[in-house]
């Protein structure tokens, strides 16, 4: 491994990779939404070359917080399983999961993407919780695009339950309504191997990098994340260059969503 760290580190001082790909090239992303018709409310899998993941969308009826009487809330959690990765452990979430949560959240929640005043029943007193799900099938790296773009799939074409006010309960037999999006974030992540920044990383890629910077923008070209991982500094340089490369991505990723959801 150690043989290939060195490889891939001399290859980006020629702007070259493993695989022949150009530093901002993406491998062949397939977007499949209402992956799981039946059990979720919302499903996306999304595939970067060999690296597969699965959001699933739930929900349920919670007491809100107490500094948010009239909203809804959001809990995004992230599964990282052996059978993606031997480097993947069973047990109580990994750093590496949580803060892959962490980052698909911040996407959503910093956006207003979902109208949490819209998933209020009853101001105070109960409101619709929305659990984003991440599973990973498959990791060859760039976890974060992939899930990020699973999560938004998965909420455009996703539902909320109708909900019976005589029981107080949803009616899942019932036909329910859209969630309520108003803007869609897209996340696209580069990442830094000696001077030059490449998107689109695998595994063995990942493993070479120095840092990392993920962002978030919405289709009206506002940032609305951004999130700075790896051991070593990111210039204010290095940075602009970066999100320059993230709008055109997230062009081209918004296009292949509306593709997949037939808009």
């Amino acid at each position: 491994m150690q043989i290939n760290t060195k490889r891939i580190r001399k290859l980006s001082e020629e702007q070259e990779r493993l695989d022949g790909r150009t530093p901002l090239e993406y491998r062949n992303i397939t977007i499949e939404p209402e992956y799981i018709p039946t059990t979720a409310d919302g499903s996306a899998k999304v595939t970067i070359g060999d690296t597969q993941v699965i959001v699933g969308i739930s929900t349920d009826l919670e007491e809100p917080f107490p500094d948010m009487p009239g909203k809804g809330t959001i809990v995004t959690n992230a599964e990282l399983a052996p059978m993606a990765d031997r480097e993947f452990e069973s047990g109580p979430p990994q750093e590496d999961g949580v803060e892959l949560a962490r980052v698909v959240d911040r996407g959503i929640r910093e956006s207003e993407a979902v109208d949490l005043e819209d998933l209020c029943i009853e101001k105070g007193e109960k409101v619709i919780t929305l659990f984003i799900d991440i599973h990973i099938l498959n990791n060859d790296g760039n976890l974060l695009d992939a899930a990020a773009l699973a999560a938004i799939t998965a909420l455009k074409t996703g539902t909320l339950p109708h909900y019976d006010e005589e029981s107080g309960e949803f009616d899942r037999e019932a036909e329910g309504r859209p969630i309520p999006l108003t803007k869609t974030p897209v996340t696209a992540t580069g990442r830094k191997i000696g001077d030059t920044i490449v998107f689109d990383t695998t595994k063995q890629e990942e493993e070479a990098q120095d840092a990392r910077l993920t962002v978030s923008i919405t289709e009206d070209n506002n940032i609305v994340a951004m999130q700075k991982g790896g051991t070593e500094p990111y210039s204010q340089e290095e940075t602009m260059e970066t999100v320059e490369k993230v709008r055109d991505k997230t062009e081209e990723f918004r296009q292949l969503i509306e593709d997949a959801v037939g808009e």
